[in-house]
């Protein structure tokens, strides 16, 4: 007995079996994840040191040099790049695919430790963080004001907007670029300082200790004690300028004496813009495996209400959406889909004037479509481009293989054989062949699953769902004229051509 009799002789076990497809398939869509790209996760640690002052030839030779021969001892390090600047050293160490980033965070952290007491004195401990190069921001905002200053503004983005969109459902982080923090800069003048015979560490520990808001002590009273505390943090640059650095010749030097104390901010060596304004950048990326679509709606929405808390002079605009891309893509596909399917409708109809033949083969590739996305949930897949191209691929496979399966089947009937007998005898002819030919089909796509490195891991997906959705069970045939997948036999084709003759 071939596979189609099975359903052919159970037309109410058929039916039930493909309304559970249609019902855990439909399930299954609206829970699938939404992204451009596959979720992969890439095996990268980056790794920071910061030494204040030090040039970036001094960070290279004394900070990275040393953290690099120490991290080149680690297993299953395939790509180590370093880059050196003023005061700062950022090494990034991408692992190969099979390295566990757990595991190998713990060998970093256990190199950093080795390498503490060849690094320089006064440097910050180097520190270490787990990072995804494929998760990019997924939505972009801009902020900008004409009245507001950049400190304020970025006040606004960093404590008021960023922290509440932290909170929000599938978000992972944002990130603030072109952020101004309010700082006072010192510039000291060199000559002001040689003429005192003041120097640099000296400010600094003026500094340091002129600048402070620390508790002094207690009060002890007969009914109460008192918290003393001494409010001496300087809030800006006109409180800094009349700080005492030294005394000389028995009058103070101020640190105005020696150089310009302004208003400014932490770095001012960026910037962002946007509309050719100075703005500051809001990008938001997603938690793994999340629905970048629903992220991205969510995000909106928190963002609505938001802006509506804003004081008017900031202006708060979205720059760019990656989630509009993807809907577009996939709206694309489903037209696709819609229009395929339709012209096989058409196509088929029109060569056999049946209305009940052509009705049948039609359900095959929506509940292989349908089918497909059950599997894609149990195997935590998502709907992307290359899934959507896998999709689009093997619709031809299915479509095909539901015309040879009718034809063989109509052919037996155009011979005067009942509607049933012919579907036993046209599944039995091509049965075997349809298995055959469908599974060479899914062979095809096997060499995808074994690819290695980056594009293997992307295009995963794509294999596994392509050799799925060729051999779907809708697509060997389960009703008295369902498709299959399989060419015709060439003995019954001749067979039959001599017989018109």
């Amino acid at each position: 007995m071939s596979i189609s009799e099975l359903f052919i002789k159970r037309p109410v076990m058929t039916t039930l079996v493909m309304a559970g497809i249609l019902v855990f398939g439909l399930m299954a869509y609206r829970l699938l994840a939404v992204s451009n790209l596959p979720n992969v996760d890439f095996p990268t640690i980056t790794v920071s040191a910061s030494l204040p002052g030090a040039s970036p030839e001094t960070m290279a030779s004394a900070v990275a040099t040393p953290l690099e021969k120490q991290f080149s001892t680690i297993a299953g390090v395939d790509q180590m790049t370093s880059q050196s600047a003023l005061g700062s050293t950022t090494i990034t160490l991408q692992f190969t695919l099979d390295r566990n980033i757990d595991a190998a965070a713990q060998d970093v952290n256990a190199a950093i430790s080795k390498t503490l007491r060849l690094l320089p004195s006064g440097i910050l401990p180097p520190s270490y963080q787990k990072v995804n190069p494929a998760d990019s921001p997924i939505i972009y905002y801009a902020m900008s004001s004409k009245t507001l200053s950049l400190s304020a503004l970025d006040e606004y983005a960093e404590t008021f907007i960023a922290q509440r969109l932290s909170t929000v459902e599938g978000v992972a982080q944002v990130n603030v670029y072109g952020a101004a923090k309010y700082a006072v800069r010192i510039q000291l003048d060199p000559k002001a300082l040689a003429t005192r015979q003041i120097g640099i560490d000296e400010v600094a520990d003026a500094v340091a200790a002129g600048n402070v808001n620390l508790p002094t002590g207690i009060l002890w009273g007969p009914h109460r004690a008192y918290t003393v505390q001494a409010t001496g943090q300087l809030q800006n640059a006109a409180e800094f300028r009349p700080l005492v650095l030294a005394f000389r010749n028995g009058a103070p030097v101020r640190l105005q004496d020696v150089g310009q104390v302004l208003d400014d901010v932490q770095d001012n060596k960026s910037a962002a813009w946007y509309n050719g304004s100075r703005s500051i950048i809001l990008a938001i990326q997603r938690q793994p495996g999340a629905n970048t679509v629903d992220v991205a709606a969510r995000v909106r929405t928190v963002m609505a209400s938001l802006r509506d808390l804003l004081p008017a002079s900031v202006n708060l605009q979205l720059r760019f959406d990656r989630s509009d891309s993807i809907l577009a893509g996939l709206a694309d596909v489903r037209f696709t889909l819609f229009l395929t399917l339709a012209l096989v409708v058409l196509v088929i109809f029109l060569f056999l004037r049946n209305l009940s033949a052509t009705v049948i083969p039609s359900l095959a590739l929506p509940f292989s479509i349908v089918g497909t996305f059950a599997v894609m949930y149990a195997l935590d897949y998502s709907l992307d481009n290359l899934s959507m191209m896998a999709l689009t691929l093997c619709v031809g496979f299915v479509v095909d293989d539901a015309i040879v399966m009718l034809e063989n089947i109509v052919r037996h009937m155009e011979k005067g054989t009942p509607p049933l007998q012919a579907a036993f005898d046209g599944s039995r002819e091509v049965g075997f062949t349809i298995l055959s030919m469908t599974l060479s089909l899914a062979a095809v796509f096997i060499p995808v699953l074994f690819m290695g490195g980056i594009v293997g891991r992307l295009f995963h997906e794509f294999a596994r769902r392509a050799r799925h959705l060729s051999v779907s069970p809708q697509s060997l045939g389960d009703r008295h004229s369902q498709p299959g997948a399989a060419v015709l036999d060439r003995r019954h084709v001749r067979r039959d051509v001599r017989a018109r003759l």
